[in-house]
Protein backbone atom coordinates (compact mmCIF):
# COMPACT_ATOMS: atom_id res chain seq x y z
CA UNK A 1 0.00 0.00 0.00
CA UNK A 2 1.33 3.44 -0.87
CA UNK A 3 2.26 5.71 2.00
CA UNK A 4 0.19 8.48 0.40
CA UNK A 5 -3.31 8.46 -0.94
CA UNK A 6 -4.19 10.90 -3.72
CA UNK A 7 -7.47 12.72 -3.11
CA UNK A 8 -8.75 15.45 -5.38
CA UNK A 9 -5.39 17.13 -5.93
CA UNK A 10 -4.39 16.99 -2.26
CA UNK A 11 -2.30 14.40 -0.51
CA UNK A 12 -3.56 12.79 2.68
CA UNK A 13 -1.38 10.33 4.60
CA UNK A 14 -2.70 6.78 4.53
CA UNK A 15 -3.28 6.27 8.25
CA UNK A 16 -5.17 3.07 7.72
CA UNK A 17 -2.13 1.10 6.60
CA UNK A 18 -0.32 2.15 9.76
CA UNK A 19 -3.23 0.98 11.89
CA UNK A 20 -2.78 -2.59 10.72
CA UNK A 21 0.73 -2.57 12.16
CA UNK A 22 1.24 -3.45 15.80
CA UNK A 23 3.33 -0.41 16.63
CA UNK A 24 1.47 2.61 17.95
CA UNK A 25 0.78 5.19 15.27
CA UNK A 26 3.51 7.82 15.34
CA UNK A 27 1.44 10.94 15.07
CA UNK A 28 4.49 13.17 15.02
CA UNK A 29 5.93 11.24 12.07
CA UNK A 30 2.77 11.64 10.04
CA UNK A 31 2.51 15.30 10.96
CA UNK A 32 6.08 15.90 9.80
CA UNK A 33 5.52 14.04 6.51
CA UNK A 34 2.31 15.90 5.92
CA UNK A 35 3.86 19.32 6.52
CA UNK A 36 6.61 18.39 4.09
CA UNK A 37 4.09 18.00 1.26
CA UNK A 38 3.01 21.62 1.32
CA UNK A 39 0.05 20.84 3.56
CA UNK A 40 -3.64 20.97 2.89
CA UNK A 41 -6.23 23.67 3.11
CA UNK A 42 -6.62 24.98 6.69
CA UNK A 43 -10.02 23.28 7.06
CA UNK A 44 -8.61 19.88 6.13
CA UNK A 45 -5.60 20.50 8.32
CA UNK A 46 -7.94 21.01 11.26
CA UNK A 47 -9.94 17.91 10.40
CA UNK A 48 -6.74 15.88 10.14
CA UNK A 49 -5.79 17.02 13.66
CA UNK A 50 -9.30 16.21 14.89
CA UNK A 51 -8.86 12.68 13.54
CA UNK A 52 -5.32 12.09 14.79
CA UNK A 53 -6.02 13.00 18.41
CA UNK A 54 -8.65 10.28 18.97
CA UNK A 55 -6.52 7.70 17.14
CA UNK A 56 -3.66 8.49 19.49
CA UNK A 57 -6.04 8.36 22.47
CA UNK A 58 -7.51 5.04 21.30
CA UNK A 59 -4.07 3.48 21.09
CA UNK A 60 -2.72 5.05 24.26
CA UNK A 61 -5.61 4.09 26.55
CA UNK A 62 -6.88 0.83 25.02
CA UNK A 63 -4.82 -1.40 27.29
CA UNK A 64 -4.63 0.68 30.46
CA UNK A 65 -6.88 -0.34 33.33
CA UNK A 66 -7.27 2.68 35.59
CA UNK A 67 -10.55 4.58 35.78
CA UNK A 68 -9.26 7.70 34.00
CA UNK A 69 -7.86 5.68 31.07
CA UNK A 70 -11.04 3.61 30.78
CA UNK A 71 -13.17 6.75 30.61
CA UNK A 72 -10.98 8.39 27.95
CA UNK A 73 -10.84 5.21 25.91
CA UNK A 74 -14.61 4.72 26.09
CA UNK A 75 -15.34 8.33 25.06
CA UNK A 76 -12.93 8.01 22.15
CA UNK A 77 -14.38 4.66 21.13
CA UNK A 78 -17.92 6.12 21.15
CA UNK A 79 -16.82 9.01 18.90
CA UNK A 80 -15.10 6.66 16.44
CA UNK A 81 -17.90 4.10 16.20
CA UNK A 82 -20.89 6.44 16.27
CA UNK A 83 -22.55 7.06 12.89
CA UNK A 84 -23.35 10.73 13.54
CA UNK A 85 -23.67 12.71 10.32
CA UNK A 86 -25.23 15.84 11.87
CA UNK A 87 -22.21 17.17 13.76
CA UNK A 88 -19.56 18.67 11.40
CA UNK A 89 -16.68 17.13 13.37
CA UNK A 90 -18.15 13.66 13.80
CA UNK A 91 -15.90 10.76 12.85
CA UNK A 92 -17.95 10.02 9.73
CA UNK A 93 -17.85 13.63 8.51
CA UNK A 94 -14.14 14.11 9.25
CA UNK A 95 -13.29 10.92 7.37
CA UNK A 96 -15.49 12.06 4.49
CA UNK A 97 -13.76 15.43 4.30
CA UNK A 98 -10.37 13.67 4.17
CA UNK A 99 -11.55 11.03 1.66
CA UNK A 100 -10.95 8.20 4.13
CA UNK A 101 -13.32 5.23 4.25
CA UNK A 102 -14.60 5.28 7.87
CA UNK A 103 -15.48 1.57 7.92
CA UNK A 104 -12.03 0.58 6.72
CA UNK A 105 -10.45 2.93 9.25
CA UNK A 106 -12.56 1.42 12.05
CA UNK A 107 -11.55 -2.10 11.02
CA UNK A 108 -7.90 -1.04 11.18
CA UNK A 109 -8.34 0.31 14.71
CA UNK A 110 -10.11 -2.85 15.84
CA UNK A 111 -7.39 -4.99 14.28
CA UNK A 112 -4.75 -2.91 16.06
CA UNK A 113 -6.56 -3.31 19.39
CA UNK A 114 -6.92 -7.08 18.94
CA UNK A 115 -3.23 -7.45 18.07
CA UNK A 116 -2.19 -5.28 21.01
CA UNK A 117 -4.34 -7.27 23.43
CA UNK A 118 -2.96 -10.56 22.11
CA UNK A 119 0.58 -9.28 22.51
CA UNK A 120 -0.04 -8.18 26.10
CA UNK A 121 -1.65 -11.53 26.88
CA UNK A 122 1.32 -13.39 25.40
CA UNK A 123 3.81 -11.28 27.39
CA UNK A 124 1.86 -11.93 30.61
CA UNK A 125 1.88 -15.70 29.95
CA UNK A 126 5.62 -15.59 29.19
CA UNK A 127 6.32 -13.71 32.46
CA UNK A 128 4.40 -16.31 34.48
CA UNK A 129 6.27 -19.21 32.86
CA UNK A 130 9.70 -17.60 33.28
Amino acid sequence: MNSWMQTGGTRVPDLIGALSEFDILTVQGYSNQWRGTGGLEPEKSLMFAVLLDPVECFQKYALLCDQYSNRLFRETEIWIFEDNRKWPFSFINVCGALAIDPQYFRKGLLRWKQNAMQSVSTRQRNKRSA
